[in-house]
């Protein structure tokens, strides 16, 4: 991913308050606490009319965060023959070549 890429995850990952590392349950979760606080039609009047750009920005992180994890393909079949992964071994597997994630060169 571009640098560009990243810099539009780390915003969003900072406006929705989330630490470096999230599940997707947690991405939702932040979303919807902000939703709750910052949507129009939960505030009265002009704090409605103020807070609709926040809200605005809140769905704009949110489909980033999202569109990131949508690239991401997990087998969902097991294979008779093969062993449980540990969870290093999960790992690397997928993410074994990444310079940064993996075992690759930097």
């Amino acid at each position: 991913m571009r640098s560009k890429g990243w810099q539009k995850i780390i915003v969003a990952r900072d406006l929705l308050q989330l630490g470096e590392a999230a599940t997707l349950e947690e991405i939702k979760a932040a979303y919807r606490r902000l939703s709750k606080r910052y949507h129009p039609d939960h505030l009265a009047g002009a704090a409605g009319d103020r807070d609709a750009p926040a809200m605005a920005d809140i769905n704009s992180a949110y489909e980033v965060l999202l569109k990131y994890c949508a690239g991401y393909r997990f087998p969902l079949v097991c294979d008779e023959d093969s062993q449980p992964l540990d969870d290093e071994d999960w790992w690397l597997s997928r993410f074994g070549e990444d310079p940064l994630w993996g075992r690759g060169k930097p």
